[in-house]
């Protein structure tokens, strides 16, 4: 039989494959972070008619004479070049700029996307389309993360309730210096313990010569006198650093002028209880939640992956892949290391396809395939040339 049949036959069967990762890659052309494919061709095994041999005396060397037999796919790799930005507006939707992933857990098996459309679902879990849940860190009572334990499901439990004890109590203003000898001043602040109850806390400046004696009260307890000494310029020095009942008081804006008194409590960093409202992610993957007491604090950090070779990944459905062992170990962090790339809230990443290419490379598949389906049907007609030479 003739090798240009089956040749054709490789021929086609070669181009039929370049039509579906044409038609697959045009079918997701608005499948949000989906990376394009491409097919590459390689000949097969060529048939040897004549080998080669060196130049002998006074004879030249001749060349081998081989004849191919066919064609066959390489591989299909995949394009992992950035896509286009979509902005949606929506708070759970996320978009890399950059070269990682997005971890999820499915049914157990950790996955990779680039896919950042995530939900809510009934346990408050940040999910994907699919249901895989969104893996990172979650922060602890004080707002901290420590990437360096495993990573597990984020969840944002609207529930989620914080009250911020009072640490800092700050004061600014003016103490004048020409007040009386017995002058005595008072200031009261409402500060909060670790569970957002509310008590006063107060505070006493009396004149003693050129010093003013500083004394605190919280609750029963009196702290120790802390005196300021007039320094220069206005400028009045505390010694020793006030602090009760672990409430720091910062006196250092306080000034010295004369003929003037505005001595204020400007703030205190407690807070009473308050509810989660919503929440806004920032570069570094930090999902930052607003409470109705206006606290603002680090929920969880979205974990982010990277491999060596990002293009050995298989593909899992549901816009996701799993490790392979050409892709490398999953190296996880977090947005801004090295190599990961950056988090920007509601916004998508778009597929990457390109139309223009991929339909200019339909009509390579096409005339290929025709070109092939010619090789075998001018075989034929060799083949029935060879049957009529008997009549």
């Amino acid at each position: 039989m003739l090798r240009s049949l089956y040749s054709g036959i490789s021929g086609l069967r070669a181009h039929q494959t370049m039509l579906d990762v044409t038609g697959n890659n045009i079918a997701n052309v608005n499948t949000a972070g989906f990376k394009a494919s491409s097919t590459q061709f390689q000949d097969t095994l060529s048939q040897m008619t004549q080998g080669a041999s060196a130049p002998q005396g006074e004879s030249g060397g001749s060349n081998p004479a081989q004849i191919g037999l066919g064609v066959r796919v390489a591989g299909v790799s995949t394009n992992f070049a950035q896509g286009s930005s979509q902005s949606t507006g929506r708070a759970t939707d996320m978009m890399i700029s950059g070269e990682g992933f997005f971890v999820t857990s499915k049914g157990g098996q950790q996955l990779f996307t680039r896919a950042g459309s995530m939900t809510f679902d009934a346990a408050s879990q940040l999910v994907s389309p699919d249901g895989g849940i969104l893996q990172g860190w979650t922060a602890n009572a004080s707002g901290t993360v420590d990437q360096g334990r495993a990573i597990g499901d984020i969840t944002l439990n609207p529930n989620t309730m914080i009250a911020t004890p009072t640490t800092t109590v700050t004061l600014d203003g003016n103490l004048p210096a020409d007040a009386a000898a017995n002058a005595t001043f008072d200031r009261i602040v409402k500060v909060y313990d670790g569970l957002g109850a509310p008590r006063d806390f107060s505070l006493n400046f009396a004149r003693n010569g050129a010093d003013w004696d500083v004394t605190a009260k919280d609750g029963a307890t009196t702290s120790p006198v802390t005196k300021l000494t007039p320094g220069p310029g206005g400028t009045l020095v505390a010694s020793p650093a006030l602090s009760i009942n672990g409430i720091d008081v910062d006196l250092s804006k306080v000034s010295g002028f004369a003929g003037m008194s505005s001595l204020t409590v400007s703030g205190q960093n407690g807070s009473a209880v308050g509810k989660l409202e919503s929440f806004t992610l920032g570069n570094d993957g930090s999902l930052i939640g607003s409470f109705s007491n206006g606290v603002k604090q680090v929920l969880a950090k979205i974990a982010l992956a990277k491999f060596t070779n990002p293009a050995g990944l298989e593909k899992a459905g549901g816009s996701s892949y799993v490790a392979t062992g050409n892709s490398g170990n999953v190296q996880l962090g977090a947005a801004g290391d090295p190599g990961i790339g950056t988090l920007a809230g509601g916004s998508l990443e778009m597929s990457n396809v390109d139309l223009s290419q991929e339909f200019t490379n339909l009509i390579v598949a096409q005339r290929g395939f025709q070109a092939n389906a010619r090789i075998i049907t001018t075989s034929d007609e060799v083949l029935q040339e060879l049957g009529n030479l008997k009549r």
